[in-house]
């Protein structure tokens, strides 16, 4: 175990919804089908071995909050945020990017974004130039491709199905597959 850095889980919901709703199913995911974000949360802790911080972003605009969503989230020791603005912001990548900022401002902490968005390329930039270790969970084939250029910098990069095990169900997606992970019986 490292000197007990914090790993802080950022999570755009909206993104990771929407992306598994349009891109992945082509439709509202079911209950059954969205991520198990305890696992999520299990994964941020052992993937560098250290303790791991868990802020959910959701977008309050509207003056509406999904109680029960937010009830289940404190209850996995998530830290919900529901962020309003005027109805034109991103509030959800606003706040992200804010956070970002005051996590390489107090000098120490490691990111996982939960996201497919390039809105934050400048700021995993500038965790990269510091010399943070940050990391992407998203669905390999969806993300943002400035972003994933920046593996070359240090970016590693999970896949929330492959690498991660967040789904309880098979999703059906296309996507490229090393030859060293393919499962024919997937398939079968």
């Amino acid at each position: 175990m490292s000197e007990s850095r914090t790993t802080y889980l950022l999570v755009d919901g909206e993104n990771i919804d929407a992306t598994l709703g349009m891109s992945v199913l082509g439709r509202r995911p079911e209950p059954t089908e969205r991520p198990r974000w305890d696992r999520i949360l299990s994964f941020t802790e052992e993937v560098w071995q250290d303790p791991a911080r868990g802020l959910f972003f959701l977008n309050a605009t509207s003056g509406q909050m999904p109680m029960s969503f937010v009830q289940a989230l404190l209850a996995m020791d998530y830290r919900p945020i529901p962020l309003a603005g005027t109805g034109t912001e991103k509030v959800v990548d606003i706040g992200i990017q804010r956070t970002m900022e005051a996590i390489l401002a107090q000098g120490h902490g490691d990111v996982l974004l939960a996201s497919h968005d390039g809105d934050y390329i400048p700021q995993v930039e500038r965790l990269l130039e510091s010399g943070r270790r940050v990391g992407v969970l998203c669905f390999r084939e969806f993300l943002n491709s400035e972003l994933a250029h920046l593996t070359d910098r240090g970016l590693q990069v999970f896949d929330l199905e492959d690498d991660l095990g967040a789904f309880n169900a098979v999703l059906p997606r296309v996507r490229i597959i090393p030859l060293t992970s393919f499962d024919p019986v997937r398939y079968l």
